[in-house]
């Protein structure tokens, strides 16, 4: 018997940002179609991004990190309300995702160096 799937939740920006471009392509139902992965759907990957999210919440800040919590509910909004990926809100849902890109990389750049 295989092991119940489970997210792998991301630990930096760098595996925060994997984890968003692999959303843009498994999006709408975030299901493996492999086989490998029994048991990936949306659930288990908003509960990865909604975690890795946490662990880069000092990094990014208070107030970013509360803007990508809301465009992670409402990318999830999206993509629940169009399961098939026929309707705008598929669309949106990526475009949530690109924001989210765009905030993160934007909050690591004014980081200084160490």
């Amino acid at each position: 018997m295989q092991k119940p799937y489970t997210s792998y939740i991301p630990q930096n920006i760098s595996e925060l940002m994997d984890l968003l471009g692999w959303m843009v392509l498994k999006s709408p139902k975030f299901e493996d179609d492999s086989g490998y992965f029994p048991g990936q759907n949306i659930d288990t990957e908003f509960f990865a991004l909604n975690e890795g999210l946490k662990a880069i919440r000092k990094k990014v800040g208070e107030e970013n990190y509360q803007k990508l919590v809301e465009l992670s509910d409402r990318m999830r909004a999206h993509f629940e309300a169009d399961p098939e990926d026929k309707t705008e809100d598929g669309i949106k849902g990526r475009d949530c995702i690109m924001d989210m890109e765009e905030i993160i990389r934007a909050s690591n750049r004014r980081k200084p160096k160490a």
